[in-house]
């Protein structure tokens, strides 16, 4: 049995280990490794093993494993994921646990294993389970009082470490969530308004430093209002997801495409192509079916920076005036410049 009075092994040696594997590591697999290598010294054992249970699956994932080889790893994962009333499972379910049954080691001997339910609180006051610790001794082991205060702030230090790295992954998802949507129009993909203010100036900058040109088309579905009110606004946001996959298709990738308007669509292409790929745009609508028996088609306004506007404001409104100087659907309107 190990002494829990030696400084070097004890309490204190699995308190520091796991406050600085939750201050300090720079991941998941790195602070479970130090807290289990301190819990698993500081009573003695040989092995030990982590299961992790995410709160919207039954399923338990092997996270970190302490003095067991790829063959032994194996053979737990199988045993663990074949046996609906494996010890380590019903842990995880009753959160109970077990301080001492049986086991066959890796080897064919016998060993004694102890299982420990993670468990943390919930912020309205109940509790959930995130998972099971266990760990194997040599033959027969008799947890001690000692060892099992050992064991239990070493399955809480678990616990906290897999709850601290789980809510920072989900508050970064959410982060870059929120960031993806606010620069995303929410229907077809493409970029929003702000992504494309954003970019055009970046656009027209550069062009000021280097002395080139920026195109701007502006595209709008023809009839797409009465489209809206015969059809139904369903029809409408198919014919607008339709109109989206075309016009991503058909830019280049230094262009940038966006909706800006319930039916309005805004291309920003460094240098003089935006005629160009303006064409390509109408080309690609021009093969789409019908819907509720119209055809869709779209018309452009085109124009150039610096030819038709000093700035960015500027050379969008002039794209929009060409847009409604034309007269024709499918028809490319261009900026008098």
């Amino acid at each position: 049995m190990s002494d829990s009075t030696d400084p070097s092994n004890g309490p204190l040696a699995v308190l520091s280990a796991g406050a600085a594997a939750l201050a300090r590591a720079a991941d998941l697999d790195t602070a479970l490794a130090v807290i289990v290598e301190a819990g698993a010294t500081a009573v003695g054992a040989s092995q030990a093993a982590v299961f992790g249970q995410d709160p919207e699956r039954a399923e338990l994932e092997l996270l970190e494993t302490l003095g067991m080889d790829d063959a032994a790893v194996a053979a737990l994962e199988a045993a663990v994921a074949g046996d609906p009333g494996h010890p380590i499972r019903r842990a995880a379910l009753d959160r109970t646990g077990s301080l001492g049954r049986g086991d066959l080691a890796p080897d064919g001997g016998a060993m004694t294993v102890a299982d420990l339910p993670l468990v943390v609180a919930r912020g309205d006051g109940t509790e959930h389970g995130v998972g099971v610790v266990s760990f194997g001794w040599p033959g027969y082991h008799s947890v001690s009082t000692a060892e099992e205060t050992l064991l239990v702030g070493t399955a809480d230090l678990v616990a906290a470490a897999i709850t601290a790295f789980r809510t920072a992954s989900m508050v970064s998802e959410r982060a870059e969530w929120l960031e993806r949507i606010s620069h995303t129009d929410s229907l077809t993909g493409l970029s929003n308004s702000r992504t494309l203010a954003r970019v055009l100036e970046l656009e027209v900058a550069r062009a000021q430093r280097q002395g080139s040109g920026v195109s701007v088309a502006v595209f709008d579905i023809d009839g797409f209002t009465a489209l809206n009110e015969a059809a139904g606004p369903r029809a409408g946001d198919k014919v607008l997801r339709q109109v989206a996959v075309i016009l991503a298709e058909s830019v280049r990738l230094v262009d940038t495409i966006a909706r800006t308007g319930a039916d309005e669509f805004v291309l920003v292409a460094p240098g003089s192509a935006g005629v160009t790929v303006a064409r390509r745009v109408l080309d690609g609508i021009a093969g789409l079916e019908t819907v509720e028996g119209q055809s869709v088609t779209v018309s452009a306004g085109v124009a150039r920076f610096p030819q038709d506007g000093d700035d960015a404001e500027a050379v969008l409104a002039a794209a929009r005036a060409a847009l409604r100087a034309t007269s024709e659907p499918s028809a490319i309107g261009e900026a008098a410049g």
